[in-house]
């Protein structure tokens, strides 16, 4: 499927809260990021597996009515036609990044534009915050997600070891920055 005019975007509604766990679908496991640190930058490599896997996270149980109406945090829903496809969930974070708590897409609407339509509206939305960037973690073994990041424009910021202490399987959290580029005037504003 390509994108087209068919896709939509919008904000979580009461009425969206019931399949908004629709997105949650397993996932492959191919490999995994090894991240190194030299001269002040992260750099990494991918070690593929022999046998991929796939995992699905559990669902989410918010209270997502607090989702709603906030200048603090939003999901923004992707629907083709009326069949939920896509989600991403964003909160304003201390340091001015809009931070992704949670991006999915439907299995059969993966690899179609989906995912860059929802960090596009993500963008608007934390520029319309006045946001310095997009912000999210990511494990180092979800590879097909990092590639997706790096594609999208995002670089590798920090790992953490300790994280994910409590899951043996998890070694690393990476965490990814996009920061958007300064727009004419803004210097002057704060200036």
């Amino acid at each position: 499927m390509k994108k087209n005019a068919e896709i939509t975007i919008q904000p979580l509604m009461e009425q969206s809260i019931a399949i908004i766990n629709d997105t949650n679908e397993p996932f492959s496991i191919i490999g995994k990021i090894l991240p190194s640190f030299s001269n002040g930058i992260w750099s990494y490599e991918e070690e593929l597996y022999n046998t991929p896997t796939e995992i699905r996270f559990p669902d989410d149980k918010l209270d997502w009515s607090t989702y709603i109406d906030s200048s603090e945090k939003i999901v923004l829903l992707a629907f083709h036609e009326d069949t939920c496809i896509g989600q991403i969930r964003l909160v304003k974070d201390w340091n001015r990044f809009a931070y992704i708590e949670n991006i999915a897409v439907k299995k059969s609407f993966r690899k179609s534009g989906i995912g860059h339509l929802l960090l596009e509206a993500a963008e608007n939305w934390a520029q319309e915050q006045s946001l310095i960037g997009l912000s999210l973690e990511a494990q180092n073994d979800n590879l097909i997600a990092c590639r997706f990041y790096v594609k999208e424009g995002f670089v590798l910021g920090g790992v953490d070891m300790l994280k994910q202490s409590a899951n043996p399987k998890i070694d690393l959290t990476l965490y990814w920055y996009k920061i958007f580029p300064e727009t004419e005037g803004s210097a002057d504003e704060q200036g």
